[in-house]
């Protein structure tokens, strides 16, 4: 499977794991309702991750697509992509952000803040969407450069 092929399985996929969050978020009530559901904290924990997980795969597949500069750790994926014109500007605080939700959810479990998840699914959804549009804007770009 080529890059291209890579980078579009991962944006479906990434799709999907969207698509999940936003029926919990519009079905889930007030904080309280999810602080008190084990069941769908874990399913959002886990889906989360996975989506941002998509987001790096995505993001370092096109980095090597475009030959851009080895980034240095998962914050560092986006940055390239920002300074590369892949991303916007605008966006980058919010992957950062992402990045760094990750690194808690793997690496430090035990100080998830359900109120910071919750925070997530309620008002943040909407930046997996936007990052998926920029890249596949970026691969739309390069499809036309390769043709010309």
């Amino acid at each position: 499977m080529d890059a291209d092929a890579i980078v579009l399985e991962r944006l479906r996929y990434l799709r999907g794991e969207v698509d999940y969050l936003k029926i919990e978020r519009d079905s889930v009530r007030s904080f309280r309702q999810y602080a008190e559901d084990v069941r769908l904290k874990k399913a959002v924990e886990r889906s989360l991750q996975v989506a941002i997980e998509a987001c790096l795969d995505i993001g370092r597949h096109s980095i090597a697509l475009g030959g851009f500069r080895y980034p240095e750790d998962n914050k560092d994926v986006f940055k390239v992509l920002q300074e590369e014109g892949v991303i916007p500007a605008d966006l980058l605080p919010a992957l950062v952000d992402m990045a760094r939700f990750r690194n808690l959810i793997v690496h430090d479990y035990a100080r998830i803040d359900d109120a910071k998840v919750y925070a997530i699914l309620k008002k943040h959804l909407g930046d997996f969407d936007e990052y998926a549009r920029a890249i596949a804007t970026y691969l739309e770009r390069q499809g036309r450069d390769r043709e010309c």
